[in-house]
C-alpha cells in the first residue's frame, strides 16, 4: 500500500489508525472446510450439544497430540531486536539455527478435571486413568479424527474395553476449534518449552513434563467449560469457521 500511494509506511499507519479508526489484522491459517465438512460439523455439533450437558462435559476426558522438536520456536512478528545496526547484534541473538530433520517427540495430552495431570499416555492406560480421575461415575473419552484414532481396530478396542467414547461418526471433522487441548493448551506449552533449543530429546521431554505440570488446573477447567459454547458457535455459523 505504501508503494502504491507513494507515501511512507508510518503515514499509512496514521491514516489507517487515526483518520479511519481501523486496525491492521492478520489473515489466519485454518482447516479447509468444504460444503460436506461444514454440514458434518453442523450436524455433529448439534448431536454433541444434545448428548453433553455441562455436567456431562465435565466428565469428558479430552485428548490430543502434537509434535514437538528440539528446535527453538520463534515468532517473526513479535520477536524483535532493537539495535542501531545489524552488525551490532551478536550472532547468537540475531540467528535462530534450523536443522533439516530435527529430533522430535510426539506428545499426547489429556485434560482431566482432577489433580494428577498426565502428558504421555498409551491406549492401554486410558481406562485406568479415567477411573482414577472420575471414580465410579460414568465418563467419556474423546479423540479427534486422525487415521490412527478412526481405524476400525482402535474404535473396536474401546468397545471391547467397555469405554464410553465419542466415535468417529460423532466427532466433527476438521475441528481443532472444539478440542480444549488444541485451542487452549498446546500454544502455551510450546511457548514455554520451545523458547530456546534443546540439546537432545531427553531435555525436551523433561521440559515438557515440567511445564505441563505448571499449567493450573483452573486453566484446564476453563478450557473444558468453553466446549459447549464452541459447539454452539459452530451451530450458529452453520458449520463454518468460528475463529476470530
Amino acid at each position: 500500500m505504501s508503494r502504491d500511494f507513494g507515501i511512507s509506511c508510518r503515514s499509512i499507519g496514521r491514516v489507517v489508525h487515526d483518520d479511519l479508526g481501523l486496525k491492521s489484522l492478520k489473515c489466519r491459517k485454518v482447516h479447509m472446510l468444504t460444503k460436506a465438512i461444514r454440514e458434518m460439523r453442523l450436524q455433529r455439533s448439534r448431536c454433541l450439544l444434545s448428548r453433553a450437558g455441562q455436567s456431562v462435559v465435565n466428565k469428558i476426558l479430552f485428548s490430543d497430540e502434537k509434535l514437538f522438536t528440539i528446535q527453538e520456536v520463534s515468532n517473526p512478528q513479535n520477536d524483535r531486536i532493537i539495535s542501531s545496526s545489524v552488525q551490532d547484534i551478536p550472532e547468537q541473538l540475531r540467528f535462530i539455527p534450523r536443522r533439516q530433520k530435527p529430533a522430535s517427540v510426539m506428545v499426547w495430552g489429556e485434560s482431566p478435571q482432577t489433580p494428577g495431570l498426565i502428558l504421555f499416555l498409551f491406549y492401554s492406560e486410558v481406562k485406568g486413568f479415567g477411573c482414577k480421575n472420575f471414580g465410579n461415575t460414568s465418563w467419556t473419552f474423546q479423540q479427534h479424527g486422525a487415521p490412527a484414532h478412526t481405524a476400525n481396530a482402535t474404535q473396536q478396542w474401546f468397545r471391547d474395553k467397555k469405554i464410553d467414547f465419542i466415535s468417529k461418526e460423532q466427532w466433527p471433522p476438521s475441528s481443532p476449534d472444539l478440542n480444549p487441548i488444541d485451542y487452549s493448551v498446546w500454544s502455551i506449552l510450546e511457548q514455554k518449552v520451545c523458547a530456546s533449543s534443546h540439546a537432545n530429546i531427553s531435555s525436551l521431554k523433561a521440559c515438557l513434563q515440567r511445564e505441563w505440570l505448571k499449567i493450573p488446573q483452573d486453566h484446564f477447567r476453563c478450557a473444558v467449560y468453553q466446549f459447549r459454547t464452541r459447539l454452539q458457535a459452530v451451530v450458529s455459523k452453520k458449520g463454518g469457521y468460528t475463529e476470530q
